[in-house]
């Protein structure tokens, strides 16, 4: 009967951690054991009794990182008991050196870090690797690891790399993390040779030096891969022409070059495929047999090589083939043009994952871009420009009209009004007054004001942001393809049946047996090459992206298309989202029989003329839409954050908030304060219209339902997905819009934070999930989502952090995108099945299964003509995704 019992373990930092902590306690003679990573804990069943320093002593091997101890019972002490070390020096280091090999601590006791036991420092080897060599803890995106490197797949969890390269476990190529923090240089207009890290005036001239953004050269990563795809085009095309080319009536390419001639241009040409270009995928290939990681790369770096070897060898050894496998003049069929078909074609796909992976970090730079580059400091009744990177906590500063504010603070002197919708994804002003707060990167309206520094740095909400974007991005390994896991299966049995092909012909009584089993072996790995396996999702996607194109789906990923196929829930912003994203006069009230309500909005849209803000956008646009004549205004005023007056004929006009209206001494109705206070309880924003000192009437402004996104939530919900709404609006606008929409599920006041944990939320919860914004404050959920769908009339940063941008801004490209991505999935699977049909009746006859019974051996004419109708079924399928409807 075997025993259980749990232990705790300390050290793990990552799903990487406990995967090597689970296999080495298995390692122990009659131990079963499962570590649980949140927990922190060990179950272990055995045959016999187990202790606690066996366990340890196998966990020892990984590096000593890791403890197991027994936290519920007393007859197991906790392994190797700490004798405090004493230094001669007086100084103490951990000896993993998480904090660098200069950090020093003046006494004993525990590193903060990894809590390891200091040791004196002249007990320790500075040579030996730090922490970070060790272990693979989560890398925080912060300037510690900005530049830094990491692979797609997470195979060693969030372990960050110092040099670009490919990922020692599946050998894909390493992936930049971007920088958080904006980059800029002080130059002189006059004197471009002028270049310094911070604000001042040209030693030269004395002018005033101005900001420029240092930006990042592109992709070199990206630029490499397609200087080496035009190179395997223009070797391919010349390769499959001449092989290829006496499959024509004729055979006119026969009738003008010789075979040896013919031969020797194919291997010239693709040496430079093989060699050079497409080198990588057999060092991949090469990576995922010694770590057993089977995928892609393991089929295309066996059947390339394959087909070259044999290719090789029948060029220049002949004699050493059967006759059988031989043309009219003893030549051997090569299969060079099958090798750079291949590498060219796979080649082509990584380039276009090169170009999805450069743009993953535009989102971060149109974010960076918000951050002003510096700010203007008030000391002691002195202003000086300086950088945004030399501003401290409780410095004051002056924002000036129409700048941005510098960092998160709060206001000490003016009021103003800030347009936060970068933010809150409200188009609507917050008005700012002295001890309001506000946020860094938004815009100051038309007063200047000075506000004291709260939060600088990384510690602002728009560093957050850009961090949330970050963590989300990288938070999401690659999808494993279709292909990759079929791959596991079909790699290996490809190798057996090769390995069988050539142990049975070697043994039998035919003549030439080990020849033809040499030439079949290959045969069978040369058929199983995956040309129309390799085709089948990259033809797919290709078409399925110019389908959505046409319709108005911009796709920048195409693993989005895979997994929208795979979504049930879908969140959608309100503002922007299901929503018009801009206030339109929704109701017009006259406090008295004076006015008209025609009047009211004549006169509060003519005082509004001269102002550019949102609401008084909405009244002249109504008024222009009702035909209403706008009348001449005088003494315009426009006060900051609370409304405007003027003065029309003999008349003072004041027009804004119920504060104003309270400032101004103007009396209010219990009547009217109800009804302004149902107005806004429908989601209306109100303005106040006062006539020389009275209430004339109320104005009301609504962000209207787009007309489709009832009808299109309707669909969803009716194919089971379910719908959420998502807003940074207050939670009673959230419910009437909700309702409105026909959305069950509402939610309301959420920060950019809020979202993405609630995107986090469904997800732990099972749900794959779509994520639709058109904000800034979107971004971190549209990044974190399964898939992010950006509406294209929303914000840069927004469109930068979706995998799909809907050119027209309307929910019905979600649902369009929607069934774009189940047509495609589904021809994938097509083609698919072509490709391996192909394969399974290929490799039995390559492996020489008729022979015995109909003499038959696969000739390399028939193999190569397969191979070709194979690939042009699989493209004609693709072709077909053309023809479906989307509406």
């Amino acid at each position: 009967m075997k025993e259980n019992h749990t232990y705790k373990v300390t050290g793990m930092t990552c799903n990487g951690c406990r995967t090597n902590v689970e296999k080495k306690l298995n390692e122990v003679a009659g131990v079963t054991a499962s570590v649980n990573f949140e927990k922190g804990e060990a179950e272990i069943k055995s045959d016999s009794p187990v202790s606690a320093t066996d366990l340890q002593d196998k966990l020892d091997e990984l590096g000593g990182h890791y403890q197991i101890h027994d936290d519920t019972s007393s007859e197991i002490k906790p392994h190797h008991e700490h004798k405090e070390e004493v230094s001669e020096s007086g100084q103490y280091i951990c000896p993993m050196f998480c904090e660098g090999k200069d950090k020093i601590y003046d006494e004993p006791g525990r590193c903060p870090i990894c809590n390891m036991h200091l040791r004196p420092v002249e007990k320790v080897d500075f040579n030996a690797p730090s922490h970070q060599e060790h272990t693979h803890h989560k890398p925080v995106q912060n300037e510690n690891n900005a530049g830094k490197y990491y692979c797609p797949m997470m195979c060693e969890g969030d372990k960050v790399y110092d040099k670009p390269g490919s990922c020692p476990v599946c050998g894909m190529n390493l992936e930049k993390i971007p920088d958080t923090t904006l980059k800029v240089e002080y130059t002189c207009p006059m004197h471009p040779e002028i270049v310094q890290d911070h604000p001042g005036n040209c030693p030269i001239c004395g002018m005033e030096l101005v900001p420029n953004q240092v930006t990042e050269e592109d992709d070199q990563h990206y630029r490499s891969l397609l200087k080496k795809f035009w190179i395997s085009v223009a070797c391919t095309v010349p390769v499959f022409v001449l092989s290829m080319g006496d499959m024509l009536p004729g055979q006119p390419i026969s009738q003008v070059i010789p075979y040896k001639v013919n031969a020797w241009i194919q291997l010239i040409l693709t040496l430079p495929v093989v060699f050079y270009t497409c080198w990588m995928f057999f060092q991949r290939a090469w990576t995922s047999f010694k770590t057993w990681n089977l995928n892609m790369f393991s089929l295309i770096g066996l059947g390339a090589a394959a087909a070259f070897i044999f290719s090789l060898l029948a060029f220049f050894f002949p004699q050493i083939f059967p006759a059988e496998l031989k043309g009219h003049h003893g030549e051997v069929h090569l299969y060079f043009e099958s090798v750079v078909v291949i590498l060219t074609l796979v080649l082509l796909g990584q380039v276009m994952e090169a170009k999805a992976h450069s743009k993953t970090n535009s989102a971060i730079k149109e974010l960076i871009k918000l951050s002003p580059a510096e700010a203007i400091l008030v000391e002691n009744g002195k202003e000086r420009k300086i950088s945004i990177h030399d501003v401290k906590l409780g410095d004051i500063l002056r924002v000036r009209a129409g700048d941005k504010v510098p960092v998160d603070g709060i206001v000490t002197e003016g009021d103003t009004s800030i347009d936060e919708a970068m933010i809150t994804g409200e188009p609507i002003p917050v008005e700012k007054s002295i001890d309001d707060h506000v946020i860094g990167g938004t815009i100051n309206g038309n007063h200047e004001i000075l506000i004291k520094a709260e939060r600088i740095g990384s510690e602002t909400l728009l560093a957050q942001i850009i961090q949330l974007v970050n963590n989300a991005s990288r938070s999401q390994p690659p999808i494993q393809k279709l292909t990759d896991r079929v791959s596991k299966i079909f790699v290996p049995a490809v190798i057996a049946i090769a390995v069988l092909t050539f142990i049975l012909w070697n043994i039998s009584s035919v003549p030439s047996s080990t020849a033809l089993a040499f030439s079949n072996m290959l045969a069978v790995l040369i058929v199983a090459c995956p040309c129309a396996l390799g085709l089948a999702t990259p033809m797919s996607v290709m078409v399925g992206i110019g389908k959505g194109a046409k319709n108005g789906i911009l796709i920048k990923n195409s693993e989005a298309l895979e997994k929208l196929e795979k979504a049930n829930v879908l969140v959608v912003d309100k503002t922007g989202t299901i929503t018009e994203g801009k206030p339109s006069v929704s109701e017009v009230v006259s406090a008295n029989d004076k006015f008209a309500e025609k009047d009211i909005l004549q006169i509060a849209a003519s005082v509004n003329k001269n102002s550019t803000h949102p609401l008084a956008q909405a009244m002249t646009d109504k008024a222009k839409d009702d035909n209403v004549h706008l009348l001449d205004v005088i003494q315009f005023e426009n006060i900051s954050g609370k409304g405007v007056k003027g003065k029309i004929h003999h008349m003072t006009a004041i027009l804004g908030t119920p504060r104003l209206m309270e400032e101004q001494q103007v009396e209010i109705s219990p009547e009217m304060r109800k009804k302004i206070e149902e107005l806004q309880k429908k989601g209306n924003s109100v303005s106040v219209l006062a006539i020389d000192g009275s209430i004339a009437g109320l104005v009301a402004a609504f962000d209207a339902l787009k007309k489709s996104s009832v009808e299109v939530i309707k669909r969803f919900m009716d194919e089971g997905v379910e719908v959420y709404m998502f807003t940074g609006d207050n939670q009673n606008t959230a419910d009437i819009v909700a309702k409105e929409a026909g959305i069950k599920h509402a939610k309301g006041s959420l920060l950019p934070e809020d979202k993405l944990k609630g995107i986090k939320d469904l997800q732990e919860s099972g749900k794959k999930v779509i994520m639709v914004g058109d904000g800034i404050n979107d971004a971190p959920a549209l990044t974190q989502a399964d898939v992010g769908i950006a509406m294209g009339t929303g914000t840069d940063v927004a469109i930068q952090s979706a995998e799909i941008t809907l050119i027209k801004g309307d929910l019905v490209g979600v649902h369009k995108a929607f069934k774009l991505s189940k047509a495609m999935l589904r021809n994938i699977k097509q083609n698919l099945l072509f490709a391996f049909l192909y394969n399974v009746i290929g490799i039995p006859i390559a492996a020489g299964l008729l022979y015995p019974t109909f003499g038959i051996l696969m000739s390399p004419m028939i193999a190569a003509a397969a191979m070709s109708l194979s690939s042009v079924s699989v493209i004609l399928n693709s072709l077909r995704l053309n023809t479906v409807k989307l509406d």
